[in-house]
């Protein structure tokens, strides 16, 4: 009778469960007897064929240690160990093809290629039937070999370097053995990702760090293959063999303790996966820390220093989660941190405050936000509490601790750099700097706000940026805070940097000058802040005391230099800016020596400022201008020329001689004024207008029957343009007008310059009579006086036209000898006005007031000017007294003079001791031929002149 069979012991159970899994029916493969598994193990272990006694070949060495693994469990080390063999000789063996050029399908017939694909499918069938007994090994295996091939053959000839991650992977996946290891591995993971894929994982990583970085091309694959598994395990893995080694406290962290092995794999492998998936990195690395706070377990308080390491070894880390750190350190956050931190001893605290400013000058993503985050915490802008949880005021004291650590740091980095000399230094940047190096306009916007402590390190930071950036980071800064400071006080911090800069670099304020020259050229500028620069600009140039030295010579030099530049905003079209410009060009020191093409520009624009600001009505309107052409007319002769022939250019032309009540319209010959277009229509002669113009009628439908382009009737057309100026108005802008044109003929002396007046002169007369500029200066015959007839006519009426013109020629008369330059003007006014009173049939000379004035005026000058004696210079004064015939006759008596002794500059001695010129009419020809018709006028008149008959005789 046979026997029951004994149940199996204990460990035979577990064997048996190794090779079938639960549920297996006999059938699906027929195990092997103890005889044949003694001759498979006797076969194995000698490599002869039992049956023959022949050598196995390798193929059927490889089987054999495959049935081995799948029946005989503790067999499995040997048989996964002889495995080995075989998969580095078809490696050997594809790269050898690979080399020879053969086709890859011959590798693929051969016996041991056979051999891998059923060693790959018998394992992925152990694996499947049972993951957990299974799985951890054989990715163990797999792994380890990977590492161990890759590092074998990196060296071979055709094997790409493990720099070219890419080509590596592509060589790699084309070889068959190396990519059956790879989806064993795979096949593991996915098998135990629901479980614990920590022994997995944690393979992955011893293998990574013995062979890395051969062995990155494995990391790559699998992570991109399962990020969420790899990346949470990885971090897992990562952080529990941080707390094995004993990385839990602030000071492992801080000295960038290498004592656990596995922090360098987990820092590559998450640096190949950062590419792809810095989202799912960036979320697990958040959720550990937020996880850690508030927690008392053992692997939670090394959280943080974990983190801190992690961040330390890997910039790309830190950047993929700084930003979105800030954003989640709200006052709940903060709070837990600080109890989170308050228990950890001094040593360790200074250590781990020491490693999170590292990290802080070394991070790049969100600089600007991480700043502004400590600024807002260290020292909140208002005392206002924001609603939600308050901080603790350990919160902010740390803060500060912080900032003031991270400044001091930054200190030592930027001024360090300077003493490995410039080529080194540009080659070591700090990140956190560079970081802030687009946002120096933000940074100076905070800074000039002034507020408590915040202003104090906002300044430090913008001085060590600015001399990291250097030069063009300092100029950069500087040119900011002149361009946005909006008071005295937020303007004086831009001289507190440059004071601080120029003790470690060369004066940034010539590079300032230069780039907000380029950014008004470029026209980056908004109007109100590009006039807000240059009222700053000239503020800083003010003197500090008065009639003293400018305030920033340096700056005055340095504006100096753009003069041209400048000079174009003059004529900018927004009033603002135009007057702020005029502000600056007249506190700036001008240079000694201007090309023409620099300054003939800059004294038109400055010329239309002025006239700009007398449209302006405000009395104090004008004054930048007439500064600033008061100050371009003393830089040399030439410029005092410049100045004052475009002065009179533009008073007595254009739109701008309205201004001293000029324009083109013929003035009424009765009372100086235009006829107004509304007036009613009252009883008008065409004849008499023809004979207020001529001594007689012409005849019918000549050239004179329309009146200066009048209606009959109604008289001449009034002015077009603007409403009449009033006379306050008109006396003011002439007074400011002549003011300047004196100040301009002065120079540096009480006295009007002869050269600036002979400039005056020249103007006056391209102005008024262009064609006669450079004419004869002597006094014509009469013959040849007949011939510019229409000449004296246009003179005359440009002198009705413009009352500035009487003013300006006393102003040329007080500098003698220049008012001889005027001669053609002179002659041309004198011979008009003798012609209207010959023609007068009036009774008086009141009823023609604007030629009674006139005359009185041209006798006055010419006597101011030397070109009259006394004793017929005087005359004037009877004009008002006199009947016109009488006038007539005395002008004659000018003419005559005039013609008989011409005014000419030779005539004119200099005295040294005065100090100007004089003539000497004793020289002259008989005055008594001259004085006759005086006498006569006198003697007929005695009953009304005789007070004044004294004065009209030598």
């Amino acid at each position: 009778m046979r026997s029951r069979p004994r149940p199996p012991p204990p460990a035979a159970a577990d064997m048996s469960a190794l090779c079938d899994p639960p549920g297996a029916t006999g059938g699906a493969r027929v195990p092997l007897s103890a005889q044949e598994l003694s001759q498979e193990v006797k076969a194995f272990l000698s490599g002869l064929d039992p049956a023959q006694g022949t050598p196995l070949s390798p193929a059927a060495h490889a089987r054999c240690a495959l049935r081995l693994l799948r029946c005989l469990p503790p067999a499995r080390h040997a048989a996964l160990q002889h495995l080995r063999g075989l998969f580095d000789e078809q490696v050997c063996a594809h790269l050898l093809q690979r080399e020879a050029g053969a086709a890859n399908a011959a590798s693929a017939a051969s016996p041991g290629a056979e051999a891998l694909q059923e060693a790959r499918r018998a394992l992925a069938e152990l694996v499947a039937a049972n993951p957990r007994a299974w799985a951890p090994g054989v990715a163990a295996w797999a792994s380890e070999l990977m590492g161990q091939l890759s590092s074998k053959y990196a060296g071979r000839p055709g094997v790409p370097p493990a720099a070219s991650l890419n080509e590596l992977l592509q060589l790699w996946m084309a070889c068959p053995a190396t990519r059956a290891l790879l989806d064993i591995y795979s096949q593991c993971l996915a098998a135990m990702a629901g479980s614990c894929p920590d022994a997995c994982v944690d393979a992955l990583l011893d293998t990574s760090v013995q062979h890395s970085p051969h062995f990155d091309w494995v990391v790559a694959h699998v992570g991109s293959s399962f990020p969420a598994t790899i990346i949470s395990r990885v971090l897992s893995c990562g952080l529990k063999d941080f707390c094995a080694h004993g990385g839990g406290g602030g000071e492992a962290a801080a000295l960038g303790d290498k004592r656990a092995p596995k922090m360098a794999s987990v820092v590559g492998i998450l640096g190949h996966l950062a590419s792809r998936h810095a989202g799912s990195i960036k979320q697990e690395l958040l959720r550990m820390f937020h996880e850690s706070l508030g927690s008392s377990r053992e692997h939670h308080k090394a959280t943080v220093p974990f983190l801190l390491q992690l961040a330390l070894l890997s910039p790309a880390l830190l950047a993929t989660v700084s930003a979105e750190l800030v954003d989640a350190l709200q006052p709940p956050v903060l709070n837990q941190l600080h109890q989170h931190f308050s228990a950890l001893p001094r040593d360790e605290l200074e250590a781990t405050a020491g490693v999170a400013v590292h990290l802080l000058c070394h991070a790049s993503a969100g600089a600007l936000r991480t700043l502004r985050f400590l600024l807002a915490t260290a020292a909140p802008a208002s005392v206002i509490a924001a609603p939600g949880p308050a901080l603790r005021e350990g919160v902010r004291e740390a803060c500060e601790r912080l900032l003031q650590l991270l400044l001091l740091h930054l200190q030592k980095l930027v001024h360090g750099r300077g003493a490995a000399g410039p080529a080194e230094a540009g080659a070591r940047p700090v990140p956190f700097l560079e970081a802030l190096r687009p946002h120096v306009r933000e940074l100076c916007q905070d800074a000039l706000r002034l507020e408590r402590r915040r202003g104090l390190w906002q300044q430090q930071l913008l001085a060590l940026l600015a001399v990291h950036s250097a030069p063009h980071g300092a100029a950069e800064a500087l040119f900011f805070l002149l361009a946005l400071a909006r008071t005295p006080e937020e303007l004086a911090l831009a001289p507190q940097l440059r004071a601080g800069l120029r003790a470690v670099l060369p004066d940034p304020l010539p590079a300032a000058v230069a780039a907000a020259v380029a950014q008004i050229h470029a026209g980056r500028l908004p109007e109100p802040q590009l006039a807000q620069l240059l009222r700053n600009l000239a503020l800083l140039l003010q003197p500090r005391e008065p009639d003293g030295e400018p305030g920033e010579p340096a700056l005055g030099a340095a504006l100096a230099r753009h003069l041209p530049d400048l000079a174009q905003l003059l004529l900018h079209p927004r009033a603002e800016v135009a007057e702020a410009a005029c502000r600056l060009l007249a506190a700036c020191p001008l240079p000694r020596a201007l090309p023409p093409a620099h300054l003939l520009p800059a004294v038109r624009a400055a010329v239309r400022r002025f006239f700009a600001g007398l449209r302006q009505g405000d009395a104090a309107a004008p004054a930048p201008g007439a500064r600033l052409l008061a100050r371009l007319s003393a830089v040399s002769p030439a410029a005092a020329k410049a100045v004052l022939a475009q002065l009179v250019e533009a008073a007595l032309g254009g739109r701008d001689a309205e201004l001293f009540g000029g324009g083109d319209a013929e003035p009424d010959g009765r009372d100086g004024t235009a006829a107004a277009s509304t007036a009613a229509p009252t009883a008008a002669s065409l004849l008499d207008d023809n004979r207020r113009l001529t001594a007689g009628p012409n005849a019918a439908g000549g050239v004179w029957s329309v009146f200066h382009a009048g209606v009959i009737g109604r008289g001449p057309k009034p002015a077009g343009g603007t409403a009449r100026r009033s006379a306050e108005e008109l006396s003011r802008n002439t007074q400011a007008f002549l003011s300047l044109v004196l100040r301009c003929c002065r120079g540096t002396g009480p006295a009007v310059g002869a050269e600036a007046a002979k400039a005056v002169a020249a103007a006056l007369v391209e102005a008024v009579c262009p064609e006669a500029a450079g004419a004869e200066l002597a006094w014509p015959p009469e013959e040849l006086a007949r011939a510019t007839v229409e000449r004296d006519l246009r003179i005359l009426r440009r002198f009705r036209r413009h009352p500035l013109l009487f003013p300006l020629l006393r102003l040329v008369a007080g500098g003698r000898p220049a008012l001889c330059y005027c001669s053609v003007l002179l002659r041309g006014l004198l011979a008009g006005l003798v012609a209207h009173w010959d023609a007068c049939r009036a009774g008086s000379t009141a009823a023609s007031p604007w030629h009674l004035r006139a005359s009185c005026a041209l006798v006055a000058l010419l006597a101011e000017g030397s070109l009259l004696p006394p004793v017929l210079g005087n005359m004037h004064e009877l004009f008002p007294e006199l009947a016109p015939f009488e006038v007539h006759l005395l002008l004659l008596s000018v003419w005559g003079y005039l013609r008989d002794n011409s005014p000419l500059p030779q005539k004119f001695t200099f005295q040294p001791r005065l100090g100007a010129f004089r003539r000497d009419f004793g020289r002259d020809a008989d005055l008594g031929k001259h004085l006759a018709v005086l006498h006569s006028v006198l003697h007929r008149n005695i009953h009304r002149l005789g007070r004044l008959a004294a004065r009209f005789y030598p």
